[in-house]
This record gives structure tokens, sequence and C-alpha cells, in this order.
């Protein structure tokens, strides 16, 4: 019945990292939408970062994350799986059961979109789960003033403004590729989503994968950009939303977002609070002239929600626009083909 539903309903893949991600596909699950999440492998911050260098893994996660937000095991389970130990063990501190699960994994199946595949088949994932690539990237930043540095988690402290990003292979004797899933999700969609999430370090090291960046430029599918809500130390600070999707034109060299979604709603004053929400600076600035200038379609609502570990976005009212983006682009179609 499950199965019948999503036939109708339209094909979504959601690229992108960090917590922002969870919060849609938690909403596209309850909607039944065939969902295809494409996660980010350029973390090297904390439990990830250590595995990744420890283990030769891709970083596990923001794939954790996107896994239990799809599951349809018991809550209890999630729990389990989710779990982080806070232990003095100088090895355990800090990592997460799912995390060392899916590095056993990555090691049983020499394939990290193996063990991905089957952890989805264990956990009872509602779509698909892939890697945006199928080994660890190294995300690269130029800044304004012409220095380099290299390495995700070292960006943001810099504190300076970033001009490009880009990223490489672990082994810089190749160049990053997209599995053939992931192109194939890319280009059979409906409707792409880019985000919730950090512009530089989530959303643009999948993009910054050439030929996953150019399925994106060339799928027919609808391209919508969630834009952040609040901005960034060290990556958006002063940004507006203008701002955020020039940055993803300049770096893919087009204008392929067909619609932003922008939040309207007001931050309360309290959570603009550097000391608790270390990461996040003030509420992004609206440009809706700039915006149109750069995407043909601007969908502006309160799609805050608030809560004690800071600022999100209302993952149900986020995705009912997107279904109703993805159901009229589909009557259009289905106009002009007749």
């Amino acid at each position: 019945m499950i199965q019948e539903r999503k036939k109708n309903n339209p094909k979504i893949v959601v690229i992108g990292g960090g917590t922002g991600l969870p919060v849609i596909l938690n909403g596209l699950k309850s909607k039944n939408a065939d969902v295809t999440a494409i996660v980010t492998v350029a973390d090297d911050g904390g439990s990830s970062g250590t595995l990744r260098n420890y283990a030769n893994i891709v970083p596990p996660g923001d794939i954790r994350n996107v896994l239990v937000s799809l599951s349809n095991i018991p809550s209890a389970q999630k729990d389990i799986f989710q779990y982080r130990f806070d232990t003095n063990d100088h090895f355990l501190a800090g990592h997460s059961i799912g995390n060392l699960i899916i590095a056993a994994m990555s090691e049983m199946r020499s394939s990290i979109f193996e063990a991905i595949q089957l952890l989805s088949k264990m956990m009872m994932v509602d779509g698909h789960v892939y890697p945006a690539a199928e080994e660890a990237l190294i995300l690269h930043a130029i800044f304004e003033d012409g220095t380099k540095i290299s390495g995700e988690s070292k960006i943001a402290k810099e504190r300076k403004k970033i001009e490009r990003v880009y990223v490489t292979p672990t082994e810089d004797d190749h160049k990053a590729k997209a599995s053939r899933k992931v192109l194939a999700a890319i280009h059979d969609a409906d409707m792409v989503v880019l985000g919730p999430g950090s512009l530089f370090t989530s959303i643009l090291p999948n993009l910054m994968i050439d030929d996953l960046g150019q399925a994106v430029k060339e799928t027919e599918a609808k391209v919508v950009y969630i834009c952040n809500i609040m901005t960034q130390l060290g990556e958006t600070e002063n940004f507006t939303d203008a701002d955020h999707v020039c940055v993803l034109h300049q770096h893919l060299d087009k204008k392929f977002i067909d619609t932003v979604l922008v939040n309207i709603g007001e931050v309360p004053e309290n959570y603009m609070d550097t000391e608790r929400y270390n990461e996040y600076l003030v509420q992004v600035a609206h440009d809706f002239k700039g915006l149109a200038q750069e995407v043909p379609s601007v969908i502006s609502d309160d799609f805050l929600e608030l809560r004690d570990q800071g600022v999100f976005h209302n993952g149900t009212k986020v995705v009912d626009e997107l279904f109703k983006l993805a159901f009229d682009n589909r009557r259009v179609e289905k106009r002009n083909s007749n």
C-alpha cells in the first residue's frame, strides 16, 4: 500500500548534510515521498573526523543522522544508534554507536556504499541514502585575500571571506566522482532540493564533485534551494538570502536554481547568542530584488521553528511547499505534453 502511494508521489532528491537535512527528510517521510538523500562526505571534525582518519572511511556522522531520520525501527533502537559515549576512555569518548557501526560495516563490506545499503535494510529505511562520493573528500577554501586552507573543520575558524571552495580525494591522484546511482537519482528526479545546511561546508562540497554538479545543472527536475535562516560564523557573515544563491550560481557557473524558499518569521533576540549558539550569528537579511535577478521564483513564509538547540526550519511547512511545487510542476508538464 505504501509503495502504491509512493508511485503517485514525486521523486525528490535532497542534497546536503548537517543538522538541517534530517528535519526535511522527516517531513518527506511522513508524506510517503519517494525520497533519496545524497549526503556530504567532506566532514573532518569530531567523531566523524577521528574515525575517518583512524579507519580510512567516509565520515559517518551525517550519514548516521540521515539513516535515523528515514528509519522505521522503534525509537528505542534509534536512541541506541544515536547514543554517544561520554566516558573518559581515550578512544570511545565522543563517538556514537551508529558511527562505530557504520565504520565496522564499511570495513566488512570494503565499500561505504554497500555498507549504507545493508544498514538501510537493517534499519528499515524508507527511501534511499547515498554518500555523495564513495570515498572521503577533502574540502579546500580559497579566501578573498588569496590564502587557502584545507579541511572542513578549519575553514570557519579563519573568519575570512570565502571566495571559492573545491574538493579533492584524500589520495590526490584522481578526481572525485559520484556513483552512478547518485547521478541516476538526480536525472530521474521530479525535484532536487538543496539544503537546508551550511552553504560552504554542507551543500557546496556535494556540488563541487564535477559529475554531481553537472547532473544538477542538467537535470530536468525543478531545483529548489532552502535558504538558511541564520548567518554562520566564518562562512556567511553579513550574507543576505540573495548572497547565498549568488554563491551557488557562481560555483557552478550557471543560474541553475528554479525556486528559493525564504523564511520571513522573525528570530527572537535571545536566539542570537553567540556564546550559546557559537555557530550562528544573526538572522539572514532579505534582498528580494537580488533574488529576482538570480531565480525565477521565490516562496517566502514563516518557516521558523525554535528549539532549545537553536533555530530550525519547520519541516512540515517546508515539505508542504515542496509538494505543492512538485505537483504544480507535474501539472505543467502534463499540459505541455498534451
